[in-house]
């Protein structure tokens, strides 16, 4: 009988029912959530191209490099700016590119970047982006956190945790890695000061799609159904007497990695594939193959709801043998880019998800060695550079943004990396300024303290 139970217990007992529903809501911190207002995308698939490729070379054509070719700038056209490794006097490096016009818009894009110039009535670029970091980790921290300083919530954790996710059997947010991996590593799809839970979960694109996912040899799905079952008990009654919010992120971990070791292998398996998409994509032949994998991944993984792809591919960071090494990149990955784009059209998911590409920042007009004739490469160069997206809510066929003559300096409509998040963020029906989770004290957000929505980029 109630009046039978020790006082103590009853509260115990009373206070158990109650933290369980809590705890009901705590233990998926990945079920899909309202935006503050409609959205334009529901899923974002971003071209992480690390290093910082040339805008000089691929999208930001400047003729009259060639007149100057070989011969050192004035002092007053270098004052102010940072460099790396070139000195302010470095001779100009003239573009060897041939830029043609693309589409109804008349974009034009590099000889280097013919499929992803087929799609120039679908994209938005922006030659106008600047930064203020100028060497790799800072520039992608601050790319993806909104801060050069180590430590903060990247850019697909933010979205996770402001949207969930519409897909039960894949994380949020999944990172697709190729070429020689990128120098910031997992900083750049950390979860920072966010659960871990919003964090990016790498996937291979051969052998087990994630190390160790698969049962060892001997247990059962429900032997392992049963031993998960007794933990997330143990994992309750810790929560309910610490209230330690982890503890609920470690049990959604275990959950859904016990989902995923049924779906994850099916994500590699192209079987279905129709034999026109796998050679569309390049998926059967170098050098695309591991890039086009990555492509067709992430087609297949927003079909199924995941919210945030990120395709990681390194490096682009040509100090050296420019044309020669921005060639092979780009023959790695210009087919597959423009494949998935035709296919997320042809498959009515264009509308719904939006697509970026991005490196860090860009590269110098003046060549890094000291003869032009070395088959020199570019320095690292954040006061301008381009980036496009696409799809989602993205007004296609335009461009936003000039350079001057050289490359040199933004002219026109700049775009900073916060206002890239912020508009990114508004596709996805956030808005950036709300987009918060306190920490140490105070509210951080993914845009730091500045940022704008690029409205001239919506559709």
């Amino acid at each position: 009988m109630l009046h039978d139970l020790p006082r103590r217990h009853f509260f115990r007992s009373l206070g158990g029912m109650l933290g369980g529903v809590a705890l009901a809501e705590l233990s998926d911190p990945l079920a899909a959530r309202k935006p503050h207002f409609a959205p334009t995308a529901k899923n974002v698939i971003f071209f992480f191209q690390e290093g910082g490729p040339s805008h000089i070379d691929l999208y930001d054509p400047k003729p009259t490099l060639r007149k100057w070719h070989g011969q050192p700038l004035p002092a007053s056209m270098t004052k102010d700016l940072n460099f790396v490794f070139v000195k302010p006097d470095a001779k100009v490096l003239g573009s060897e590119r041939v830029f043609q016009p693309h589409g109804q818009s008349g974009t034009e894009f590099s000889d280097y970047l013919p499929r992803i110039g087929a799609n120039a009535d679908s994209i938005c670029l922006v030659r106008s982006m600047h930064t203020e970091a100028f060497n790799h980790h800072p520039g992608q921290s601050l790319l993806f956190t909104g801060a050069t300083q180590f430590g903060r919530p990247t850019a697909g954790a933010w979205v996770s945790y402001g949207l969930g996710t519409e897909s039960r059997e894949m994380p949020a947010f999944v990172v697709l890695s190729s070429g020689k991996g990128t120098s910031g590593g997992s900083m750049n799809w950390a979860s920072g000061f966010l659960p871990s839970s919003y964090a990016g979960t790498v996937f291979r694109s051969s052998g087990e799609p994630i190390l160790y996912l698969p049962n060892p040899p001997g247990i059962s799905t429900g032997t392992q159904r049963a031993r998960l079952d007794l933990i997330r008990r143990l994992n309750e009654e810790r929560q309910y007497e610490t209230g330690d919010t982890a503890t609920a992120s470690r049990i959604h971990s275990y959950e859904l990695a016990f989902r995923m070791q049924a779906a994850a292998p099916k994500f590699l398996d192209f079987s279905r594939e129709s034999a026109k998409t796998l050679e569309d994509y390049g998926v059967n032949r170098e050098p695309t193959r591991p890039y086009a994998v990555n492509c067709l991944l992430a087609r297949r993984m927003v079909e199924r709801g995941v919210r945030f792809v990120m395709l990681a591919h390194a490096s682009w960071d040509d100090h050296q043998e420019l044309n020669r090494k921005l060639k092979k990149n780009c023959e790695v990955t210009d087919g597959p880019i423009g494949a998935l784009i035709h296919d997320l059209k042809e498959r009515g998911l264009l509308d719904s998800t939006l697509l970026v590409w991005a490196g860090e920042f860009g590269r110098t007009p003046m060549g890094q060695l000291e003869r032009v004739d070395e088959d020199p490469g570019r320095d690292h160069h954040p006061n301008c550079f381009s980036i496009w997206a696409a799809g989602g809510g993205i007004r296609g066929g335009q461009v936003i943004g000039k350079t001057d003559e050289l490359g040199l300096r933004v002219t026109d409509h700049p775009v900073h990396i916060h206002d890239l998040q912020a508009t990114m963020l508004h596709c996805l029906g956030l808005d950036h300024t709300r987009l918060t989770h306190r920490h140490m004290g105070r509210d951080f957000r993914l845009t730091d303290v500045g940022g704008k929505v690029v409205r001239q980029m919506l559709a």
